[in-house]
């Protein structure tokens, strides 16, 4: 399983592996594997990118070794005797019949019919001693994908789109770096990260994606909110530190927040999450910090004064299970009024883990239990104080 950023380089590692499948010590000599399923999304794009692609098998070959190409029966030919037939992920139904001892699938994450395509695939590689398959792909939250990497027979290889930087046109670089530089899209689409999302996540990867600019306007109001660590020992959970801002002018309908930094901290004692909290505050002159006291009773407080006596601090108590607290918060993000700075990847991790039935991913979810309430004591908690009737006194 090769997964790579857009660029990185795929398409080439994959044809190197075909040939080196297929080839001999010399151009008549048998390789490993004589039959070889290429399977892409559809025929044109097999053929297309696969086979006559700048990076296909055929650009790749030595003169001496370059197959031979028969449109009719779509087949590749080494001068060796090994057969390379492509397919299309569509009509997997045309894998039935054939047999293999190697293969190699491309962008298997957008095939749709991918889990189809793949069994069927499956049944057809019962050729050899060892028979092989070769998948090279920019990775998406798709099921089939994450099968195969959790199997214990895949090995697992990753290249971003900047290694193969030498190869690309630098505009390209520079204008993907711009836009997607420290968003979800580009840790996928440029890093070739898998971005797991869990079964009806409170949080989208679509709605992540779209809450993400690029700066805050000025701010009426801006919280550091934490959510303290029980222990601090290089496994225990992590201190949730994060600060987020709002403009609150007009009715709660129109105000709006932006998250501003993920300052999360792990295995540090509580002294030094205290001082990375109120250098969080400083950092961006905050109106307060809060902090969720369940565990830590009087004691959060008391450390915070001793890092700054002065720093306006609140302490929360959560009445209320995690999945609960989170859902009005998501649906802020759903109405648009909450917006993301740029580099808030593995706080937007756990918020993609998050369901209505609880916290999917694994350890606790630290980073957004300190999101939840600074959008709570920034958005919420104002909101149902601004609604309540005021008293007239007569």
């Amino acid at each position: 399983m090769i997964l790579g950023g857009r660029g990185a380089g795929k398409t080439r590692a994959g044809a190197e592996w075909v040939r080196a499948q297929v080839e001999g010590a010399r151009p008549r000599d048998p390789g490993r594997a004589r039959r070889v399923a290429l399977v892409g999304e559809t025929l044109d794009q097999a053929r297309e990118v696969m086979v006559f692609g700048e990076s296909g098998l055929l650009a790749c070959a030595p003169p001496d070794r370059r197959p031979d190409w028969s449109a009719t029966r779509r087949l590749l030919t080494w001068p060796n005797g090994a057969q390379a037939q492509l397919f299309s992920a569509h009509d997997f139904e045309a894998l039935r019949g054939p047999q293999f001892d190697a293969a190699w699938c491309d962008e298997l994450a957008k095939w749709k019919r991918g889990a189809e395509a793949w069994d069927m695939l499956q049944f057809g590689l019962r050729l050899g001693d060892d028979p092989r398959a070769c998948v090279t792909t920019t990775p998406r939250n798709v099921a089939v994908l994450k099968d195969l990497i959790a199997a214990p027979s895949t090995v697992v290889t990753r290249a971003a789109t900047e290694a193969n930087r030498a190869h690309l046109a630098e505009g390209f670089l520079d204008e993907m770096r711009r836009r997607y530089a420290g968003t979800r899209q580009g840790r996928q689409e440029l890093d070739g990260l898998l971005l797991d999302d869990a079964d009806g996540a409170l949080w989208s990867a679509a709605l992540l994606e779209g809450c993400v600019t690029d700066a805050a306007p000025p701010l009426d109001r801006v919280v550091v909110a934490v959510d303290p660590a029980v222990s601090a020992h290089s496994g225990s959970d992590a201190c949730g530190i994060v600060v987020a801002g709002a403009v609150t002018q007009g009715p709660p309908q129109d105000w709006r927040a932006w998250v501003l930094e993920d300052a999360t901290v792990q295995g540090v004692s509580p002294l030094d999450w205290a001082l990375e909290a109120c250098a969080a505050a400083e950092r961006h002159g905050a109106d307060r910090l809060v902090a969720e006291v369940n565990q830590g009773g009087a004691l959060v407080e008391s450390l915070v004064r001793q890092v700054d006596p002065l720093v306006p601090f609140r302490a929360l108590r959560a009445s209320r299970g995690k999945a609960l607290r989170a859902e009005p918060v998501a649906a802020l993000y759903e109405q648009g009024r909450v917006h993301h700075l740029r580099g808030l990847g593995p706080l937007e991790d756990q918020m993609a883990q998050m369901t209505v039935r609880g916290y999917a991913g694994p350890g606790s979810p630290d980073r957004l239990d300190a999101l939840v309430w600074a959008l709570h004591e920034l958005m919420i908690g104002p909101a149902q104080q601004w609604k309540r009737p005021r008293l007239r006194v007569l």
